[in-house]
């Protein structure tokens, strides 16, 4: 069998020629940066991945390359328009162009990019991570704290080389108004990748102190947008909001806020306005206090006075207001007094009235008891006249048949047997 085996050049020679002729055009992507770095020429070199959304693990990756002149121009116009860095970890939509090198390989070339798709990939991930925070009931748990009247104490995160942190404190010390303030430092990495864990750890060390400090303010002072992505972690937002101190930002940026300003108690611009918001707030507690001191001084003996007036008006009525109650009182009693013998006559009128009724019914009684006592006597003569024991002693007698009074002789039949009663005593007969 004859074959004409390639090289690996011609191979891959075939290789690039095909991709070349399949894939002519420049196409957009959307993937993950990784391991971007630049090199001493100025050319940028990265890796494109993709990840399963629901394990996390790699199931695509491609090797990327940009140019340096168009990284110079590509770089500053991505991070000017999303305050983002242009480093691993952060999702793109780039225009590519497929490219195959018999020595390198397939690779990827950047000739464009668009910041939005990246800035919406931003605010998606600030979205859930305050979503997350508010469904665990911590989103506002910072803001609800009150600020304290005097907020003298001030335990600062920074950069202790930041331009910012030093006028912060130059505001605070040179106030107009001749304020006292105690600020110290929790020193922190304010850029880069290092921002969230740095923040955390100088927040558990002020927190093993709180007792000692009445705010914290977190301030950034310049630097570039593009490294504001440490301020959008959930770890970090979530050590803030559950703070218990009110934690004041003022990271140096106004167009857009990161997650850590929007759960803060209160959120300013730059360091220079935190220093501002701190002895305005005084010269408010402070203006109150002297509203208070004038109050006590001028307010309470013009009260005092106002009140001694209203006292000796009142003193003054007293005997003609005593007078007209004592007169009221007066003409109250007697009318009392009236009624309570009104009312007692009417009394004695109603029971001389009800006795005059008992008396003529008591008296009507004797006389119905009296008729029917005499009733009653008739009665018992009737009776006792009509008895047979009378009519017996008065000579009759009575006759018996099997113990029934015999009234008719056509009843009797020869050899009854009778008895016969008489007043005393009684004898049998036998009818014939």
């Amino acid at each position: 069998m004859e074959y004409q085996p390639l090289s690996l050049v011609e191979l891959n020679a075939l290789v690039r020629k095909s991709i070349h002729t399949c894939l002519p055009d420049a196409y957009w992507l959307q993937a993950e940066l990784s391991d971007v770095r630049t090199n001493y020429s100025g050319h940028c070199y990265l890796e494109f991945v993709q990840k399963d959304p629901k394990s996390n693990s790699l199931i695509a990756k491609a090797r990327g390359l940009i140019w340096s002149n168009v990284f110079c121009q590509i770089k500053p116009y991505f991070e000017r328009e999303t305050g983002q860095a242009f480093v691993s970890g952060i999702k793109v939509l780039v225009k590519v162009t497929v490219d195959f090198h018999e020595l390198y390989g397939y690779s990827l070339t950047i000739v464009d990019i668009d910041p939005t798709y990246t800035l919406g990939d931003m605010a998606r991930r600030r979205k859930e991570i305050l979503k997350r925070l508010d469904e665990e009931g911590i989103l506002t748990l910072n803001k609800e704290l009150e600020l304290p009247e005097l907020m003298q104490r001030i335990a600062v995160i920074s950069s202790a080389t930041a331009a910012g942190y030093g006028d912060f404190c130059n505001q605070l010390e040179n106030n107009a108004f001749g304020f006292a303030f105690y600020p110290k430092l929790f020193p922190a990495v304010m850029q880069g990748d290092k921002v969230e864990s740095s923040i955390i750890h100088a927040l558990e060390e002020i927190n093993r102190e709180r007792d000692d400090w009445d705010v914290v303010v977190i301030i950034r002072g310049g630097g570039a947008t593009s490294d504001l992505s440490g301020f959008d972690t959930y770890d970090l937002a979530a050590h803030c909001a559950q703070f218990p101190l009110p934690i004041i930002t003022g990271i140096g940026h106004e167009r857009d806020d990161t997650v850590l300003d929007l759960i803060s108690h209160t959120r300013v611009k730059t360091p220079t306005a935190a220093a501002e918001f701190l002895i305005n707030h005084l010269r408010e507690t402070a203006e109150r206090l002297d509203g208070y001191v004038s109050f006590f001084y001028e307010g309470i003996p013009s009260l005092l006075e106002k009140h001694k007036e209203r006292l000796g008006q009142w003193v003054a009525r007293i005997p003609v207001r005593v007078q007209m109650r004592l007169q009221n009182e007066h003409f109250a009693q007697e009318r009392l007094t009236k009624r309570i013998q009104m009312a007692w006559q009417t009394r004695l009128l109603s029971e001389r009235f009800r006795l005059q009724v008992d008396r003529r019914m008591a008296v009507a009684l004797y006389a119905r008891l009296q008729r029917e006592k005499h009733r009653l006597d008739l009665l018992e003569q009737q009776v006792k006249a009509a008895s047979p024991e009378l009519l017996l002693m008065k000579g009759y007698s009575i006759t018996l048949k099997n113990g029934k009074a015999v009234t008719d002789a056509a009843q009797l039949e020869p050899g009854d047997e009778l008895v016969t009663k008489v007043a005393k005593g009684e004898f049998k007969s036998k009818v014939l």
